[in-house]
């Protein structure tokens, strides 16, 4: 049969390896791929890890706590923290970088954290809105959008008040536009941005008057 026959290459030379001997060949190295762990490649004479495509070790720190996991590479950071940890406050709407509901700090600077890489955040300092709370009593931030009502359906609310403290955290004295730049990665559907900006104004009044926040 034709596709059993050899094949020859430019210079008239016999190849050795049949169209069908490749195929079968092929059909090997594709069905290994799936077994092979994590190994070493060169990217322009540096050695780099290749993860996967099965599940890793994944090491990492929320909130002060340390969290180990099984995870596969292309696990995201937001499912990560939703489906393995049970850490809620970020929430998914948009999965795609647009909206903000899934806004958390990392080592500092609001992300989010349906566009990381749940592996590439390891070894960094992971925040989300579950820690603000203290002992019991809210932060002053979330007092503010509760007595200014920062929220309707309240799925964009977690990722609002994570970007508005690390905003304020920033800005001592901001002016009303740059307010509004400051929290523009974040979209409310139910449009509460008149609350959420009174929230943030509430909170400089109180930081003014030599109450804390």
């Amino acid at each position: 049969m034709p596709d059993d026959d050899p094949k020859k290459n430019s210079a008239g030379e016999t190849s050795g390896v049949s169209r069908r001997d490749f195929l079968k060949i092929s059909g090997i190295s594709a069905a290994a791929v799936p077994v092979i762990g994590t190994k070493v490649v060169e990217a322009a004479g540096t050695p780099v890890k290749v993860y996967g495509p099965g599940k890793t070790p994944v090491t990492l720190t929320v909130n002060g706590e340390k969290h180990t996991m099984q995870l596969e590479p292309r696990v995201t950071l937001l499912d990560a923290l939703r489906d393995s940890l049970e850490i809620t406050g970020a929430k998914r709407v948009c999965d795609r970088g647009e909206c903000g509901a899934c806004t958390v700090i990392l080592d500092g600077k609001t992300v989010y954290a349906c566009s990381i890489l749940a592996i590439d955040a390891q070894g960094r300092e992971i925040t989300t809105v579950e820690s603000f709370m203290k002992d019991g009593e809210l932060a002053p931030i979330q007092q503010a959008f509760v007595d200014n009502d920062g929220s309707q359906c309240g799925f964009c609310t977690p990722g609002f008040v994570v970007a508005a403290k690390v905003f304020l955290d920033t800005h001592s004295n901001p002016a009303p536009d740059q307010i509004e730049r400051g929290l523009a990665g974040n979209l409310c559907r139910c449009g509460t941005y008149h609350g959420i900006r009174h929230a943030v104004a509430q909170v400089l009044e109180t930081r003014a008057a030599g109450k804390g926040a």
